[in-house]
């Protein structure tokens, strides 16, 4: 594995954590970064105008979001081959983490130059501190989809996992998220909804999925603000490793065929038996 050398000639391209709501959350060493650095790449430069006001750092801005990352990308690199260093922010929380950034620390490490974590404030990892699920083992999805067929596929791939899933939601599409959610991953899967983390009007609601889907839809003012959704693991299912990879199988075919051409296309694949599947498949249809 070859390991590019880092230059001690470049800058230092520092990926600053800042707060998700409550601006106290800021740490003191971010705020030393963003005032000692030459430039702040930030995702919106008038958002983040009103975070470095409020804490006095005057620092030259650079526009940095999804819609010019390989645009700007150059530009930052070009400032740090030269010796100044830039840090990195997004609106909120830890860059890179459903936030821009990626190709730019990628390329930097590319090129050899220096890239260091200042790390604060992570929606992701404030819901999974509070949320009461286990969050030992965890498998972060980001945003669903936004269309309601790519999105109910997506989680139909995550419905067996046997980790906690992680998701961040808009007030857009919560609700539907939350049904689509109740649907696909089983209603009766406990779960939480985290909102408006460190913010004023923060809440965590906690029940099962369809529980949660029914509580959000029928209350507008939990439709509000930023979320994230924190789903406990898929049950274990009683069953060999085999017959567990011949009930998935059988799942997956039920969704796309008819229940006679996804039985004998199960049982051509798995050397099982028709009249079995044939059972088992009306029981998984009921």
């Amino acid at each position: 594995m070859s390991q590019q050398p880092v230059s001690n000639r470049a800058g230092v391209l520092y990926v600053v954590a800042t707060p998700i709501g409550n601006l106290g959350d800021l740490s003191p060493r971010a705020v030393e970064v963003l005032r000692a650095v030459d430039w702040i790449a930030a995702e919106d430069t008038r958002h983040s105008g009103r975070l470095l006001r409020h804490f006095g750092i005057g620092r030259p801005l650079l526009s940095l979001h999804e819609h010019n990352e390989s645009k700007a990308l150059e530009k930052v690199v070009g400032h740090l081959e030269a010796g100044r260093s830039v840090a990195l922010i997004s609106d909120a929380g830890t860059p890179l983490v459903s936030d821009p950034g990626f190709p730019l620390v990628r390329e930097c490490r590319r090129r050899g130059l220096r890239v260091s974590p200042v790390p604060g404030p992570s929606a992701l990892v404030a819901a999974l501190s509070a949320c009461g699920l286990p969050a030992d083992h965890f498998c972060f999805h980001g945003f669903p989809p936004r269309q309601p067929a790519a999105r109910r596929e997506r989680l139909g791939e995550l419905r067996s996992q046997r980790v906690t899933l992680v998701f961040y939601e808009s007030s857009h599409r919560i609700a539907a998220s939350l049904a689509d959610m109740a649907e696909v991953l089983g209603g009766d899967r406990p779960a939480c909804v985290a909102r408006e983390l460190t913010k004023r009007h923060e809440e965590f609601l906690h029940g099962s999925l369809e529980e949660l889907a029914r509580l959000v839809a029928d209350d507008p003012d939990r439709q509000r603000g930023e979320f994230v959704v924190v789903v406990g693991a898929a049950p274990k299912v009683a069953g060999s490793p085999a017959a567990l990879e011949r009930d998935e199988l059988l799942r997956i075919l039920l969704e796309e065929l008819p229940l006679k051409q996804a039985v004998a296309l199960a049982a051509r694949l798995t050397g099982g038996k028709k009249n079995e599947l044939y059972q088992r498949a009306l029981a998984m249809k009921k």
